[in-house]
């Protein structure tokens, strides 16, 4: 058996090192020769080697990075000119097919201006430009148009009773009912659509002048000025009677001053002819962040918009299942009424 037969491991060894001794060297010689054969290092200015292509604008290239470059807005007869596209042209909805200029062309969302959307720095390129809110107040681009305000301002918004949504109302019904006169006086029941009841019964005769129902369900809330007999027809009978009225004052803050006229001992049947309700307003404002918050006002109360604030310049005057009235001072100082329906705006 041969050397190589018993010491092969030793043998493939030793070749491996020596090919690998090999092919360093042959590396480490073409790095040395790169220089040579790539000519990576120019010579003198460089204008001169033609073996680099483009090697005269090399020492151009480094002076310009010395230069001050100053960026100025372009102009075409004093418009401003965006050095990417130009001017800016626009289509119109009704001709799509037709470029238009905003400046010189006709408006691309009547009623608004072109000049409008150019000097509020908005774009006019969307179908639904007008109906934008950029500032997030609640008011659309064309709501703001038309009230003269800043559409890119969240502070600067048409007045707030253009947002005011009636959502429900709250309704109390109440009934009070005189008993039989007693030199002047009359004992009252009180009883409401929140089963709440009180009574001043013949023990207690309330006189005029006096404000009544000291604890309990409507407290303090009414004053007995006095009571008239009136004849009148009896539409039941067809026959000319005589009817003795109760005149009652409501101390209730909303309603301070209302004066109810009740007759004595009306019978159960005509109870609902004589009810009267307390009606409260569900509102919300769909505006400056307080879309879909509710809050409550009473019939004839003053209140706020946004609700909370410290100025109550609105007059909730009238509420019915159906709508509900408010009036208020515009910006100009005119006084104005407002209809706003269930479930709806202004």
């Amino acid at each position: 058996m041969s050397w190589i037969s018993q010491n092969y491991e030793k043998a493939a060894l030793g070749g491996a090192a020596v090919l690998a001794l090999g092919l360093a060297f042959l590396g480490w010689s073409k790095i040395s020769g790169v220089e040579e054969e790539f000519n990576t290092h120019l010579k003198g200015a460089g204008n001169n080697d033609p073996s680099v292509r483009g090697a005269d604008l090399v020492p151009q290239a480094i002076a310009s990075l010395g230069l001050n470059r100053t960026w100025s807005q372009a102009e075409d007869d004093g418009r401003a000119v965006d050095l990417f596209t130009g001017i800016p042209l626009f289509v119109s909805r009704d001709a799509p097919n037709k470029a238009l200029d905003l400046v010189e062309g006709e408006s691309v969302h009547p009623p608004i201006p072109n000049v409008w959307w150019i000097e509020n720095d908005l774009d006019p390129g969307f179908g639904d430009s007008p109906q934008r809110d950029p500032d997030q107040d609640g008011f659309s681009n064309l709501e703001e148009f038309k009230a003269e305000t800043d559409p890119n301002s969240a502070e600067s918004h048409p007045q707030l009773i253009a947002k005011l949504k009636y959502v429900k109302d709250e309704t109390l019904t109440w009934v009070l009912r005189p008993g039989f006169e007693s030199d002047g006086g009359f004992p009252f029941t009180y009883e409401d659509s929140a089963r709440q009841t009180n009574r001043a019964g013949a023990a207690e005769i309330i006189m005029p002048g006096t404000v009544f129902f000291g604890e309990g369900a409507a407290k303090n809330r009414f004053k007995l000025l006095g009571s008239e007999r009136r004849k009148e027809l009896n539409p039941r009978i067809k026959v000319e009677v005589e009817v003795l009225y109760v005149r009652i004052e409501d101390q209730r803050a909303n309603k301070k001053g209302t004066i109810y006229e009740i007759p004595s001992q009306f019978k159960e049947d005509l109870k609902m002819d004589y009810a009267q309700y307390d009606r409260t307003a569900i509102l919300s404002l769909e505006a400056v962040g307080q879309s879909g918050t509710e809050f409550k006002v009473e019939e004839n109360t003053m209140f706020s918009l946004p609700p909370g604030s410290s100025k109550k310049d609105y007059l909730l005057k009238k509420v019915t299942p159906e709508g509900i009235e408010v009036e208020y001072t515009d910006a100009a100082g005119t006084k104005k009424t407002v209809q706003i329906a269930k479930g709806s705006t202004p």
